[in-house]
């Protein structure tokens, strides 16, 4: 097993949040259904899986970073061996060697409890996955048994005969679950599909006769395990967040959903669809997560709900004010500019932003520029130029 950090790509500090997301993407990227003309899809997508089972158990994860400091350490002190002679430089690179391998011994040992544990878990989860399937079949034998009384007409007093019947059948799985305990030897020798075999033989007596009773009862099934939440970035326009309408985003694997801009939407925004994300055998489908991004504009920024523009401004009209005329997001807009306006100086305009989740809208906010004429002045340069040096015509 490789470096965890190494495969998800990253860092050592990172954060929880971190490194399930990383996880996420590169699931997503390497899934075999994804891949089906790569032969290494499934290794890849496995060796993501055990990578993202050590980090976000703190124990493993302790027990790795632990073992990768302390060979760090080691092979850190082993590079600082005195070098006064040749003989004492000979005898520490052994020295540092036989260390560095005892640290290798000792971070491969740990890797190996890690993967131990790590197919532990998915002999577990398989388990689960198989009993959850298994549950499944017992419902469809109850739902045909008891849907084909409901067709003939039969009443409760009918559809409640076949119940001795089916708690009888397990005694051919029961002689077969007994069977391996006179022979131990052979049970051990068994592989592991005689095994699951075995188990399934005796889940499935089990999950019929907990389906009656659940049928006679009324409790619900229980609930599928929920796949990853997707997450994907939609890319919309200023123009279209301040018109509204409906947004088309790609879900990937030919899905397409559809979101209504609506007040309050800006950069970051997102939207959770349930039901819509990712689709693993065995688990119910995730949601999609979609976070908007606003595209670059050519005449506005957007900061929050507030639209940023610039205005460009010549020296004259800085200092002894001006009127001038502007493109809004509604179309043209006159603003006064006040005199001794430099660069800092920013104009508001209310009400002319995003709509916000208030009912409102933000404002638009415009940014001073000075600029100098195309060609050069000879009397703004004589100008400048006295009051550089102190003298005033």
């Amino acid at each position: 097993m490789r470096d965890p950090y190494k495969t998800l790509g990253v860092r050592r500090d990172a954060g929880q949040d971190e490194i399930k997301a990383a996880w996420r993407n590169m699931a997503k990227v390497a899934h075999p259904d994804h891949n089906q003309g790569d032969p290494t899809a499934t290794a890849r997508f496995a060796e993501i899986g055990r990578a993202y089972d050590t980090l976000k158990d703190p124990r493993k994860r302790s027990l790795f970073d632990s073992a990768a400091r302390m060979a760090e350490a080691k092979a850190a002190a082993a590079s600082k061996a005195d070098d006064n002679t040749i003989m004492q430089q000979r005898n520490a690179a052994r020295e540092a060697a036989l260390r560095a391998k005892a640290a290798q011994e000792n971070a491969e040992r740990v890797m190996e409890e890690l993967a131990r544990a790590a197919a532990q878990k998915a002999a577990a989860d398989a388990a689960k996955q198989q009993q959850a399937g298994t549950a499944e079949a017992a419902e469809e034998v109850v739902e045909r048994i008891f849907g084909a009384r409901a067709a003939s007409g039969g009443g409760r007093s009918q559809a409640a005969g076949p119940a001795p019947a089916a708690a009888k059948r397990p005694e051919p799985a029961k002689a077969n679950a007994e069977k391996p305990v006179d022979a131990p030897k052979a049970e051990a020798e068994q592989p592991a599909e005689d095994a699951a075999a075995a188990s399934a033989a005796i889940l499935q007596p089990l999950s019929l006769l907990t389906s009656l009773v659940r049928r006679f009862t009324g409790a619900p099934a229980p609930a599928p395990e929920k796949a990853p939440d997707q997450t994907v970035t939609a890319t919309v326009a200023v123009g279209e967040l301040l018109k509204g309408g409906r947004l088309t985003v790609d879900l990937g694997e030919g899905r397409d959903a559809v979101i209504q801009l609506a007040p309050g939407m800006t950069e970051g925004h997102q939207v959770r669809l349930k039901g819509q994300g990712h689709k693993l055998t065995g688990m119910q489908r995730g949601d999609a997560i979609i976070t908007l991004h606003i595209a670059p504009d050519p005449h506005f920024t957007v900061d929050g709900f507030d639209l940023h523009t610039v205005l460009p401004v010549t020296i004259e009209n800085a200092v002894l004010g001006t009127e001038a005329t502007i493109d809004g997001p509604d179309g043209s807009l006159s603003i006064t500019v006040p005199a001794w306006s430099g660069s800092d100086k920013t104009i508001r305009v209310e009400g002319q932003g995003l709509p916000n989740d208030v009912g409102g809208k933000g404002d638009l906010v415009v940014e001073l520029r000075i600029i100098l004429w195309e060609k050069p002045d000879d009397k703004v340069t004589d100008l400048m130029r006295s009051m550089k040096n102190g003298l005033f015509l």
